[in-house]
């Protein structure tokens, strides 16, 4: 019995829904043939570098060129993962090299790799034992802007409030904002000063 998986929905920019149009979304990878096809259309360029993916709601891995919006990839329905992926050609097959739950439009959980995990088993690839970049993702509930935790410092760059430890992006009026090293560095020191 499969176990259900909490989907994700879309939390970004709406200015970046709008771009969402039909027979946009990425393409539904499924085997390693679907793979080989859709890699071959990309440049060299582009398959140097990681794209774009997202798992939609029915398990099926779907990618798209990496400056593809994730929402657009998704077709603008909600997913159960996303982030960006890189392959690798081993023995001649292709493998998952890195992958991340780098996704601000979605922001999912750490704990949404089962669901990447099993599609990329189900298209048929090697793949790492989770994450090989998580992103932590939480919404101050003070101030309702959402940040990207680094080094497990669960304190909001915008109003240096405590952030819950579990995931809670998932919110109505959430907005996402991600902020550099630098910035809560300098916020520190302005409330510190």
């Amino acid at each position: 019995m499969d176990v259900p998986r909490p989907s994700y929905r879309y939390v970004g920019p709406s200015e970046l829904r709008g771009l969402v149009r039909t027979g946009g979304e990425g393409t539904r990878i499924r085997s390693a043939a679907d793979f080989t096809r859709w890699v071959a259309a990309r440049g060299v360029d582009e398959r140097a570098e990681p794209f774009t993916f997202v798992v939609d709601t029915e398990g099926v891995l779907r990618l798209a060129p990496r400056r593809s919006e994730h929402v657009v990839c998704a077709g603008g329905e909600a997913v159960l993962s996303a982030g960006e992926v890189s392959f690798r050609e081993e023995s001649g097959q292709w493998v998952v090299d890195e992958v991340s739950n780098q996704s601000t439009g979605y922001c999912p959980d750490v704990d949404s790799w089962p669901a990447v995990a099993g599609a990329l088993a189900r298209a048929g690839f090697e793949r790492p034992r989770g994450f090989t970049h998580q992103v932590v993702f939480r919404r101050c509930e003070a101030c309702g802007q959402v940040n990207v935790v680094r080094e497990d410092d669960f304190v909001c760059v915008f109003c240096d409030e405590a952030l819950p430890s579990g995931w809670n992006i998932d919110q109505e009026g959430c907005q996402v904002v991600t902020a550099t090293d630098d910035f809560r560095r300098s916020r520190r020191s302005a409330s510190s000063g």
